[in-house]
């Protein structure tokens, strides 16, 4: 095993457990502000169901290194539907400290990209197959 699988797992455990953090909080508290914002746009509200997927199922796929390419391609998708959703009018602009003012979606977006793209390397549970 080199650094390139310690690395992808230093990846893996920052982008799935920062973002479950966001997923066990709407667990919590429910998706009703999703689903107000997807109706808003003339959704079905039935599409806020997919945050779950985004926010939930695929950091821990992410994590465990299980299916973790499909894990990574669920929080791209999950981030391409919240940017839409949320922060068009936020594509350009700093924030009061200097920092790209979407810059926590950009880490989320970039890194489900990577993960998708690198896989999970050999620290993990689903091993180096296709989808890992």
């Amino acid at each position: 095993m080199g650094t390139d699988d310690f690395g992808k797992l230093v990846l893996r455990l920052t982008l799935g457990g920062l973002l479950l953090c966001h997923g066990v909080h709407k667990i919590l508290t429910g998706i009703d502000p999703i689903r107000d914002m997807i109706g808003a746009h003339h959704l079905p509200d039935y599409l806020a169901f997919g945050v779950y997927a985004g926010e939930v199922l695929a950091p821990v796929l992410i994590i465990l290194g299980l299916f973790s390419r499909v894990g990574g391609a669920l929080v791209v998708l999950n981030m391409i539907v919240a940017i839409l959703l949320v922060h068009t009018g936020m594509l350009v602009g700093l924030n009061d400290q200097g920092g790209y003012v979407l810059e926590t979606q950009a880490f989320y977006l970039f890194g489900g990209l990577a993960v998708a793209l690198l896989g999970a390397g050999r620290i993990a549970v689903g091993g180096e197959g296709p989808l890992n």
